[in-house]
């Protein structure tokens, strides 16, 4: 007799399973049941659809040789049945049986396992604010969603639009927005954007760019309330810190993981709020597995449960899930919080430890911020990237990593997470033999030249100061030297407003040496940071004893001191 497998919710990490399950054990009985109408869609491509980067809705659905990801599909090509419109309701352990009903007749009754999967997922976190239900209040989960905000939107040119939460999905439907022509205001109620992804210094990089090109963030700020007027249309959003115009609000202020149908099966439920697992996926009953954004997880580096709700992982563990329900014995070790994302021309990365997490969780770190280009400096294709590397001191352990710009962020964060999930140090990343060809980095790409630069802090040949630091002296009115080591055309072109900036071009400090008072703290800058270090190695030769300068250079951060 055929192994009964019942897998409850049908979006990513459910078919997973299914598809994984299936090529392993062809004879399995799989059935999904999904209580939406759609199954299997790539909700990652949301944005894009509602921006009209993406024209075809059934894009979102369709395989890539053009095949609508449905119920027929699932039974020709996976041998899966799929029913859809039906909500599991209870679960009956003892019995092993799933209840159900079928939303659109009402029908009742039950489907037996042997082997059951929870893959119910997340929900948006509603916060309870008045005026959610006014027309042209959304929210951003599904791809009803984006479906009934295109209808609202229609032929509208412009507009002004409002959304609530600053992180990785309000700024990707900020980007969404305005290419649609909207002025964007984006509320969040902690003091930087991408509060879960970026350090503070490295979101306000961040922050500063996209305010450049035309979005506005109100950070520190708690929405009150929506108000409308007397069709019922949406008019203003109300806040801590005064009224916002919006004809259009969207909130996305994160999800809660769907465990209901868990807790009243008596499955036990994480500290973190989602579902616990073990390293094989299996709950508390043996015979019932869970994945995906109704999961926790443990963090590889701290070893700390964290709720961490990502397509990648719900992909990933779908094929340990669909490998143990057939009597595999597949490990998920686990995660780094890896994770990337593009927004109004800039790419953006984290993966591993953020310096704030590190620092909260006792770790000595030296940290290095870099700034250069993603490929050659004549290529026409050339980006700036940020890049930040967080590693703990004495060890040189590679702790994280967070990456920021037009250029390929992203590929850097991956050699990082791969470096930290195979157990490299600083040192190691240092030697990794990567690719070099003028389309694609620099002969010392960006990720080795950040490694190099914790190599020299920890050598002692690198006295950096960070952006914060210097804002906090110079706010202070230290007494000091800003030494700008640029050229002269950089300099006239644009420079520091400070009294204490003096200019010496690098090429010029050797036989200049007495233009720069020894009696001072010295702080050398320049526009990406490679001739501050220069010139602080000269100045170090030459006798001076209280030399630093600016990580990252003065490009990096837009002049906004």
């Amino acid at each position: 007799m055929s192994q009964k497998i019942v897998i409850i919710g049908g979006v990513a990490a459910g078919p997973k399973a299914a598809a994984r399950a299936r090529r392993v054990a062809p004879d399995a009985e799989i059935t999904i049941i999904e209580k939406g109408g759609l199954i299997s869609y790539a909700g990652c491509g949301m944005p894009f659809y509602l921006s009209g980067e993406v024209q075809n809705f059934n894009l979102l659905f369709e395989t890539t040789y053009g095949v609508i990801r449905n119920e027929e599909y699932f039974w020709r090509e996976k041998g899966c049945r799929v029913i859809t419109r039906t909500e599991a309701k209870s679960i009956d352990r003892a019995k092993k049986e799933v209840h159900v009903e079928n939303l659109e007749t009402g029908e009742k009754y039950n489907v037996p396992y042997d082997k059951l999967v929870l893959a119910t997922g997340a929900s948006p976190f509603v916060p309870p604010i008045e005026g959610l239900d006014l027309k042209g209040v959304f929210k951003f989960n599904h791809p009803d969603d984006a479906q009934q905000i295109k209808q609202y939107l229609g032929d509208m040119e412009g507009g002004e639009a409002v959304i609530v939460g600053a992180g990785l999905i309000g700024l990707e439907i900020a980007d969404a927005l305005m290419k649609l022509h909207m002025f964007c205001t984006v509320v969040e109620l902690q003091n930087q954007i991408l509060p879960g992804m970026l350090d503070d210094d490295m979101a306000g990089v961040l922050a500063k760019k996209l305010t450049d090109q035309g979005v506005e963030f109100l950070l520190n700020t708690k929405v009150l309330k929506l108000e409308g007027d007397e069709d019922g249309n949406v008019t203003s959003v109300v806040t801590d810190n005064g009224n916002i115009d919006a004809e259009l609000v969207l909130v996305s202020v994160g999800v809660r993981p769907n465990v209901e149908l868990a807790r009243q099966a008596d499955i036990t439920i994480g500290a973190t709020g989602a579902i616990a697992v073990n390293e094989y996926l299996q709950t508390n009953d043996p015979d019932i597995y869970a994945l995906g954004d109704c999961v926790e997880t443990t963090h590889l580096i701290s070893e700390k449960k964290m709720f961490i709700p990502m397509a990648t992982y719900a992909n990933r563990q779908g094929r340990v899930v669909g490998d143990n329900l057939v009597g595999g014995k597949t490990v998920f070790r686990g995660v780094l919080g890896t994770a990337v994302m593009h927004t109004m021309g800039y790419n953006i990365g984290r993966t591993g430890l953020s310096e704030k997490q590190a620092l909260e969780l006792g770790y000595k770190i030296v940290s290095a911020v870099n700034h250069g280009f993603d490929r050659t400096h004549y290529h026409p294709d050339n980006g700036m990237v940020l890049i930040k590397l967080i590693t703990e001191e004495g060890s040189g352990r590679i702790l994280g990593a967070q990456a920021l710009g037009p250029g390929d962020a992203v590929k850097r964060i991956d050699v990082v997470a791969t470096a930290i999930s195979m157990g490299a140090n600083v040192e190691q990343l240092a030697e990794v033999d990567l690719g070099y060809a003028p389309p694609f980095s620099t002969p010392i790409d960006l990720t080795t030249h950040t490694a190099n630069i914790v190599r020299n802090k920890v050598a002692g040949l690198a006295k950096t100061m960070t952006l914060a630091e210097l804002k906090e002296k110079m706010d202070r009115g230290d007494d000091m030297v800003l030494l700008d080591v640029r050229t002269e055309i950089q300099f006239q072109m644009r420079r520091l407003k400070d009294d204490r900036v003096k200019l010496v071009v690098l090429g010029d400090l050797r036989e200049k040496l007495n233009e720069v008072p020894r009696d001072k703290e010295v702080i050398v800058f320049c526009a990406l940071g490679g001739r501050s270090y220069e010139a602080q190695r000269i100045l170090i030769g030459a006798g001076f004893t209280d030399v630093k300068f600016l990580e990252g250079g003065l490009l990096a951060y837009n002049y906004t001191l």
